[in-house]
């Protein structure tokens, strides 16, 4: 048997990606799929110890081994070996390289043991995932990568800023739970709810996600986001805050979803929808609730990605992403749109797919606890995802109407990754005891109840019905080529717009009182002219018994003034 290690995995990652960028392509291809592998072995025998570095006064903890932070590392080392092998036909360095840094940053901040540890691999998250946005080479994705970068960066200022004032109080920067009761732990909060895409602070996915290149969107997927539930999950389990932002988030996205026509987007807003129900489980705080969030996290990012991949294959093989642009796409990637429909319905939590037996663990948590109407919401947001992710993205893309487009299959790897995930959603979904047992927290829990499984059939029945009633009669959203208005709109036209405006307002201020300047100068230097030019009052010649008359009278005035 292979001895403990304590070398950290996200090294592999690291060398990994400066070989990538030294060797040959085909030699670089190798090596990034190498990568992940070696990585899940070296975590499999990586020593349930806590190293720690001394600096100065300032103790660090880059390798914190626990549950929580082995289930995911295994779990971004799946998502990092599915990536780049749906990548791997690529011959573009950038994306080879940023995708190998990103993967091993996000691994590096779910085994960091301190905040300043924590911070550093989150900026080199947003750095390197932010080229996986500009790798599309379009206007429009470079202003959706710089708009993401500069969100992502102000995060990483404000995880700084708590960090460095927790460090002045305490003397300590130890990664653990963190009370919400000061500026410092608020801080920490609203950095990580900015990552997570908390209501307000949610548009940088959706916008960014949809710009990036096909492969590009399966990382971003799988990695940013669910480190952010990851640190909320260590630092503010329990938090009851939580449980009604989780909840808020589970249901907007839906409304945006069912109008949007890009398909990615489509897909941006459903990750917010599925990231509520994980926040929700994290804010009750109790075992089964927190098993749930993370199990939740771990089968969306397998789900999540598969629908990412079937439409990066999309767009790879048509170019195209708008729902009115697309239909009848079944003809010619028969293969593409049955892995489609796998990841449709493990998202849809139909019975029998990794959906199903971890949103169950959620919502029965939610009703042991007692809020009814959390529960509610959370029912009226698992209708409204299979509506949006589980009827509209392979409806659209690959039934409903016929575009005309005739294509093929995307490449063998590309099948193969879809392959990968498709399995793993019906592996888990029959039986879930797999993921269970990795879990943090020991519940016995049982999804298959039958009372569970009904409702959810029922569910999924009546909003199938309800889809199909809805295109029949006419009602539904259609598909139009629109700009959807979303809070990104306040920074993206509102506030440039207000900006633009306040600045023609002083510049035409600033011209009146030039003008006004000018003019007092002009009437100013008139009056002086007026007296003292050689035309003037004072520059007269004046006669000589004039001159002594007034010097006499003067000298008069000034005799009678000394006197009396």
């Amino acid at each position: 048997m292979m001895p403990m290690t304590d070398l950290p995995p996200f090294l592999i990652f690291y060398i990994a990606a400066i070989l990538v960028m030294l060797l040959p392509n085909r030699l670089g291809q190798l090596v990034s799929l190498t990568a992940p592998v070696l990585g899940g072995l070296l975590l499999y025998f990586l020593a349930d110890t806590a190293g720690q570095w001394h600096i100065a006064e300032v103790v660090l903890e880059p390798v914190r081994v626990d549950d929580l932070s082995r289930l995911f590392g295994y779990l971004f080392h799946i998502a990092a070996f599915i990536g780049v092998l749906f990548s791997i036909h690529l011959r573009d360095r950038l994306q080879a390289t940023t995708s190998l840094l990103y993967a091993g940053s996000a691994i590096g901040a779910v085994f960091a043991g301190d905040l300043l540890t924590l911070f550093f691999f989150w900026e080199l998250m947003a750095l390197s995932s932010m080229f996986l946005i500009l790798a599309r080479r379009t206007e429009r994705a470079y202003r959706a990568g710089m708009r993401y970068f500069l969100i992502q960066a102000v995060s990483g200022v404000l995880l700084l800023l708590g960090t460095l004032i927790i460090y002045a109080q305490t003397g300590s920067l130890a990664f653990d739970h963190i009370e919400l009761t000061s500026l410092a732990s608020l801080l920490i909060f609203v950095a990580f709810g900015i990552k997570c895409a908390f209501p307000l602070f949610h548009n940088w996915l959706t916008d960014s996600y949809p710009e990036s290149t096909p492969t590009g969107a399966v990382f971003l997927s799988a990695f940013t986001t669910k480190v952010a539930v990851y640190a909320l999950a260590r630092g503010f389990a329990g938090t009851e805050a939580l449980v009604y932002i989780g909840a808020v988030m589970t249901c907007f996205p839906i409304f945006y979803a069912v109008i949007e026509n890009d398909l990615r987007r489509v897909l941006a807003y459903s990750m917010i929808n599925q990231i509520g129900f994980m926040v929700v489980g994290i804010g009750l705080g109790t075992a089964l609730a927190i098993n749930g969030a993370i199990a939740h996290a771990f089968n969306d990012v397998i789900f999540k990605g598969l629908l990412m991949m079937s439409m990066g294959a999309v767009l790879f093989r048509t170019g195209r992403m708008n729902g009115s642009d697309l239909g009848g796409l079944y003809k010619s990637m028969p293969v593409t749109t049955s892995l489609c429909i796998i990841g449709a319905a493990s998202i849809s939590a139909f019975p029998l797919f990794s959906g199903f037996v971890s949103k169950a663990m959620v919502m029965s948590a939610v009703l042991d606890e007692g809020h009814e109407f959390v529960w509610l919401a959370l029912l009226f947001a698992s209708a409204g995802v299979f509506h949006h992710a589980g009827i509209k993205i392979p409806f659209f893309a690959f039934f409903g109407h016929d575009a005309g487009i005739r294509t093929s299959e995307p490449p063998v790897n590309m099948l193969l990754a879809m392959v990968i995930a498709a399995i793993l959603c019906v592996l888990i979904g029959v039986y879930p005891w797999l993921l269970y047992d990795l879990l943090p927290f020991s519940v016995d829990y049982n999804p298959f109840d039958r009372s569970h499984v009904l409702a959810q059939l029922q569910l999924l029945m009546f909003s199938a019905a309800a889809f199909a009633w809805l295109k029949f009669a006419r009602i539904y959203p259609p598909e139009l080529r629109s700009t959807n208005i979303d809070v990104e709109w306040l920074y993206r036209k509102f506030l440039p717009g207000l900006s633009s405006y306040c600045g023609g307002l002083l510049s035409s201020g600033s011209r009146g009182t030039s003008a006004a300047l000018r003019a007092g100068n002009k009437a100013i230097m008139k009056v002086i002219f007026r007296h003292y030019g050689p035309h003037g009052t004072l520059a007269r010649t004046w006669p000589t018994g004039s001159m002594v008359l007034w010097v006499a009278i003067i000298l008069a005035a000034s005799l009678l003034l000394y006197y009396f």
